[in-house]
């Protein structure tokens, strides 16, 4: 067989020793080298692998070819790729020294990027090292920019604008971090007990995908879905539940949406006042499949744009 270095690349995202069955071969059956000592390197020699750390250098690969015949290069997180190009000009000019092999011993699974979030999250909240504002933070004190940045999400999604979807998410996820990271401090509760309840609840409340539940349509999976909610709440009425904080039109088409759901036969508030004639409009634009709140708001933003061509004229 040719003299060969086999850059062996692993996700620093899953536990050290987490390899595929030709990984493991390959490491078993050949010397391993590294540029400095990790926990992949640590669980590599602890399952019988020979690891040795020796400078990252061309010269230090070929001589340990020149020994062995086959090594392994063990890629560091960031996969080495100076290292890696430097060899790869270098066999390219003499091609007879070594065969170049890339191996992939294990890859991100999706969502691999949440692991750095939390990882960031936690360096942000070290006690020393973090961030003073972050950490002088509470649940009460950052709710008033959940609500920001879920609008700003809002607004990108209503102007079809991507890319600013892309990033407003990530405002709110930033939301959705630091606050299970206040969570962990105050009140006992981690990132991964909020992922994991939100798993369990995907799972209960969609039997039709993960039990042998059968549904005829769309409103079978919603009556499902709110009776499932309903035995897990145990609520006392079928308006319990529902964000009082939400805007107020919202507020009224949620309340009108929870009486008609549970047929209830309970009529609109009645008089001449302001909010019983706002809370009519409501309901009669549910009845007619409207939703008074987007259509105030397309109304305000017309009018904005009146007002600012009224300003430039």
């Amino acid at each position: 067989m040719s003299p060969r270095v086999v850059l062996l690349v692993t996700s620093p995202r899953l536990p050290a020793g987490v390899l595929t069955a030709q990984a493991w071969d390959l490491v078993r059956a050949h010397p391993v080298l590294a540029a400095a000592e990790s926990e992949q390197a640590q669980g590599l020699r602890a399952a019988g692998a020979a690891v040795t750390v020796v400078p990252a250098t061309v010269d230090s690969l070929l001589a340990a070819i020149a020994e062995h015949g086959t090594v392994v290069w063990l890629a560091a997180p960031d996969g080495d790729e100076q290292l890696a190009r430097e060899l790869g000009l270098r066999l390219a000019r003499e091609p007879g020294l070594a065969e170049l092999e890339l191996l992939y011993g294990s890859w991100d699974p999706p969502g691999a990027r949440l692991l750095d979030a939390v990882t960031v999250m936690d360096r942000l909240m070290h006690p020393e090292a973090g961030d003073p504002w972050k950490r002088a933070q509470t649940h009460h004190s950052l709710a008033p920019f959940l609500l920001e940045e879920a609008y700003e999400l809002y607004d990108a999604i209503r102007d079809d604008d991507t890319e600013a979807v892309r990033e407003e998410l990530g405002d709110v996820l930033l939301q959705v971090v630091l606050h299970a990271r206040l969570g962990e401090e105050t009140a006992g509760f981690t990132i991964d007990d909020v992922a994991g309840d939100l798993v369990d609840k995907l799972i209960r409340r969609n039997p039709h995908v993960f039990a042998d539940t059968e549904v005829g349509g769309i409103d079978e999976i919603i009556a499902n879905w709110d009776q499932i909610k309903k035995a897990e709440k145990a609520r006392d009425s079928a308006v319990d539940g529902v964000a009082l904080s939400q805007p107020a039109l919202a507020l009224a088409a949620k309340l009108l949406q929870r009486v008609a759901r549970a047929g209830l036969d309970v009529p609109p508030p009645s008089g001449d006042d302001l909010g019983a004639k706002l809370f009519a409009l409501v309901a009669k634009a549910q009845a007619e499949g409207a939703d008074a709140e987007a259509a105030l708001r397309e109304t305000a933003l017309s009018y904005r744009e009146a007002v600012r061509r009224a300003e430039r004229s």
